[in-house]
């Protein structure tokens, strides 16, 4: 069984690389039964999609003149 702190590692990690099955499974079964990592989870997917929706955004589309 994985440690939130190591679960919290694999979950930062698989934002930069795919996990190896053998990281995938513990992790998937931590979030299971680990609300407090599953928010997590959450988060640092809500803030990646918000990072690439705004590096996509044409510079100044919010600017009105």
């Amino acid at each position: 069984m994985l440690t939130c702190q190591q679960a919290t590692r694999l979950l930062s990690e698989a934002q930069d690389r795919k996990l190896r099955l053998k990281e995938q499974w513990p992790l998937k079964l931590h979030l299971l039964i680990c609300s407090g990592c599953d928010h997590f989870r959450q988060q640092m997917d809500f803030l990646r999609q918000a990072c690439r929706r705004y590096s996509v955004a044409p510079p100044n589309a919010g600017d009105a003149e």
